[in-house]
């Protein structure tokens, strides 16, 4: 029986093997190298031009960082200037095909780096540019039109394995799909929050005018919901392939001059071109058509290639499960945010959110509040209030600045009042918790309270000076005071 098993997981192998191993043009792997390096440089040099470098890697004490991820830490001194410098010359040599798996791995450290560094930058394009600069630096796409060919002579080839540019279209098929995915819940399917952002953005250009009409929000709502879930299968299709990129680049246009998402549309708008079949390519660039068997001429795979196929199961076993990590936490995770991060929901949810941090010394019975821009930027104080687990992870190092600094253990309260698209806000967290004696764990936070209130036909519209005043919360009475700081946010 178990000889039986193992010769047909052989079959099975062997199956996968000369599937990913069959020859295809090489010319999307070129196009796709060339055009990566160069969004890529505009990228990274957009962030330096805007100062980003200085103003969120270099300025602040303090970065909010991933579970597990804490030991990361900005270079001293000048090092995070030199570190973006290095990924402009990275870029430039992948796009260039010139040292090209050195320049690869050095983009993928070095933005993975960047990325992992600070926590209240999370955008779900930046998680995707790691994942695709990783698997770039194992894609042979510097074999033709490359300066490694031209300079030292790298052998060339016109083919590669299929399973190369596969994986790429996996890796960009994901977001897509499980973005329309996530926007399968009660409030998105409601209308919430694009409804919300589309009204105040009437004044924007072109489109402006037209986003008045009651009827908008379901359009951008169904019609984003329509475009993420069918966009692979129809751009896969031959038939439907040239109208769904044209459908593609107007949702990415829509997208670029309504929202504030950096290079995400631009990049998609190029990427997405790898769906069409390898030989256009050649086609467009008015290259000779290559003679490429149908049929793979091998009947026996080495070690290497079979270890390469596992590995790429694994892998792509892992894209499709983590996303989905956020189901073994209970409750809303658009509301307790545990798993949200890297699974790919988007544009879901707008958070108001007021944040108070009360402290108090026992030992003088002194107490008052802290005041958080002393120790946060801007970026870190929108974004801190409408996760939990950012705000503990600020309490830990309010906690140890000052027994480093004045010797004093400090008992640290957070009041937290957070509105969800438009809900009536209600406690984001327990407000009568030392958040000082509270260790940060990876399993649901027991004192993240659930979310309670329903979506509103009308939306929750009071200033935030009246939040208190208006709400019936289970406040400690010491805790109360007239207003509370501000922190909207809205995420990608």
């Amino acid at each position: 029986m178990k000889e039986k098993q193992f010769f047909k997981l052989s079959n099975k192998l062997e199956a996968l093997c000369r599937w990913s191993f069959r020859p295809i043009d090489i010319a999307p792997l070129v196009f796709f190298r060339i055009f990566y390096g160069l969004i890529m440089l505009y990228h990274i040099w957009s962030m330096t031009r805007d100062r980003w470098v200085q103003f969120f890697y270099i300025d602040p004490d303090f970065h909010f960082s991933y579970p597990g991820w804490s030991w990361i830490q900005p270079w001293p001194g000048i090092g995070m200037h030199i570190h973006f410098a290095v990924l402009i010359i990275a870029t430039v040599g992948i796009s260039l095909g010139l040292f090209y798996r050195l320049s690869a791995l050095t983009f993928f450290l070095g933005y993975s780096f960047v990325f992992l560094l600070e926590k209240s930058l999370y955008q779900n394009h930046c998680y995707l540019i790691c994942l695709i600069s990783g698997i770039m630096v194992f894609l042979p796409a510097h074999r033709a039109f490359s300066l490694d060919r031209l300079f030292w002579g790298i052998r060339g080839t016109q083919v590669v394995p299929q399973w190369t540019l596969w994986l790429l279209r996996l890796q960009l098929a994901i977001p897509y799909f499980y973005g329309g995915l996530a926007k399968l819940n009660y409030d998105w399917l409601l209308t919430q929050p694009i409804s919300m952002w589309i009204k105040r953005r009437t004044d924007a250009p072109l489109l402006g005018p037209y986003l008045a009409g009651d009827w908008m929000p379901w359009i951008f709502a169904y019609g984003g919901l329509i475009f993420d879930l069918l966009i692979v299968p129809a751009l896969l299709w031959r038939r439907t392939r040239i109208f769904a990129y044209i459908v593609s680049v107007t949702f990415h246009l829509t997208n670029a001059l309504l929202w504030e998402i950096g290079v995400f549309p631009w990049m998609m708008i190029g990427a997405t071109l790898i769906f069409f079949p390898p030989e256009s390519f050649r086609k467009v660039a008015h290259l000779k058509k290559l003679q490429i068997p149908l049929q793979l001429k091998q009947d026996r795979f080495t070690w290497g290639q079979q270890m390469t196929v596992v590995t790429l199961c694994v892998y792509i076993s892992w894209q499709l499960i983590f996303p989905f990590r956020h189901f073994l936490y209970p409750g809303n995770v658009s509301w307790n945010e545990e798993g949200h991060h890297f699974a790919w929901h988007m544009m879901l949810r707008e958070k108001n959110v007021g944040i108070r941090f009360y402290a108090y010394n026992p030992a003088t019975n002194q107490h008052g509040l802290i005041k958080v821009e002393e120790f946060l930027n801007s970026r870190q104080l929108s974004r801190m209030g409408k996760d939990p687990d950012m705000v503990l992870e600020f309490v830990h190092y309010v906690r140890d600045h000052y027994r480093e600094y004045q010797n004093t253990e400090l008992e640290i309260y957070v009041l937290n009042i957070a509105s969800l698209n438009g809900r009536k806000p209600q406690l984001l967290m327990d407000p009568k918790l030392n958040y000082a004696a509270v260790d940060r764990v990876w399993t649901s936070q027991p004192w993240v309270i659930p979310l309670k209130e329903r979506l509103p036909e009308t939306v929750w519209n009071e200033p935030l000076d009246r939040w208190e005043r208006m709400l019936d919360l289970d406040i400690p009475p010491g805790m109360r005071l007239t207003s509370i700081q501000r922190t909207p946010e809205r995420s990608h």
